[in-house]
């Protein structure tokens, strides 16, 4: 219905505050939060990296963080299915908008999203990150363990990215190989969700391979994941490829043979038992994408580890 203000990205009085604009016009912000640098009394931060320069096959990721955030204005302000709740009314989320980065020196960009990220972290907020490609995820564990210690890495993928690297590449393939060697993540505790490639070494974590996705419910997938971190804290990272091409088309390595999104979707929705201490999407590159169908995916699952996050909040957890 018509509404007496729109832009809620920037006319927001407060940051708890439903937002009525169209889905058709109005600023895109993720959900139409707040865009503010303030990270004063807020619970939740989206933030942006939109960084493409150590994908291996087709680029464009760096457009990413827009195209999820214009997808989800297709979230409207009735309560989120299925978490059956306005995410926002007892928890206030911002727009932090994006990671500054210098595209003529990608060997600064590793310790420039550590130090924005940790800046973020430092306030006590949750941090959602919007990719980019999936290197983005080794700076950001090293931001998250300073803070949390090694964590649990929840992997949803279609490649296992233990590749072997010398320690300064710049390679979306090896930044959990990079984890691993680093400390940042327990390979005891990890696991990786929709595996449909072959690498040199898996260090010991768990992998649910794409046949295997196949045959189990989501409820056995969660419960598989719940297990196997065994109530460690867990990093959730989410590359868009593990969905099948049919349903994420718009990402730079797709793999045939991987689960819908309903299936993974409902699988998300069942892990409010996991201590989720910080999240991310990646891998999203519109330009090869048809009708939103990425980006709507990948907003829908940034819209569901909020959810997640608003559900343990409600909890106590």
């Amino acid at each position: 219905m018509p509404s007496t203000s729109i832009d809620h990205a920037f006319t927001a009085t407060n940051l708890t505050s439903a937002a009525s604009d169209p889905t058709f016009a109005g600023a895109l912000s993720f959900m139409r939060r707040r865009f503010t640098k303030s990270l004063e009394e807020v619970d939740a931060v989206v933030w942006g990296i939109p960084f493409d320069a150590a994908t291996s096959n087709r680029p464009g990721t760096r457009f990413g963080p827009q195209a999820i955030r214009r997808a989800s204005a297709i979230f409207d302000n009735d309560p989120q299915y299925p978490f059956n709740r306005d995410l926002f009314a007892e928890m206030s989320v911002i727009d932090y908008g994006d990671c500054l980065l210098d595209y003529g020196n990608h060997q600064e960009t590793p310790a420039a999203i550590e130090r924005q990220a940790t800046a973020i972290l430092d306030s006590g907020a949750f941090m959602l990150t919007l990719g980019g490609d999936h290197f983005i995820t080794w700076p950001l564990l090293k931001a998250h363990a300073a803070k949390h210690g090694p964590l649990a890495l929840v992997q949803f993928d279609a490649h296992q990215d233990t590749w072997f690297d010398d320690g300064r590449r710049l390679d979306h393939g090896s930044f959990v190989a990079r984890a691993v060697r680093d400390g940042l993540i327990d390979p005891d505790r990890s696991i990786q969700i929709g595996i449909r490639t072959h690498a040199p070494d898996d260090f010991g974590i768990q992998i649910l391979y794409g046949h295997q996705v196949e045959d189990m419910s989501a409820a056995d997938i969660a419960s598989t994941i719940i297990s196997h971190t065994n109530g460690a804290p867990a990093y959730l990272t989410f590359d868009i490829d593990c969905l099948d091409p049919a349903y994420a088309p718009g990402t730079g390595t797709p793999v045939a043979g991987g689960p819908s999104s309903a299936k993974i979707l409902s699988t998300l929705q069942r892990l409010d038992q996991l201590d989720i201490r910080g999240a991310d999407v990646v891998e999203v590159s519109p330009a090869y994408d048809h009708a939103d169908i990425t980006a709507i995916a990948g907003a829908t699952v940034a819209m569901y580890m909020l959810g997640l996050h608003a559900e343990r909040r409600a909890a106590g957890r």
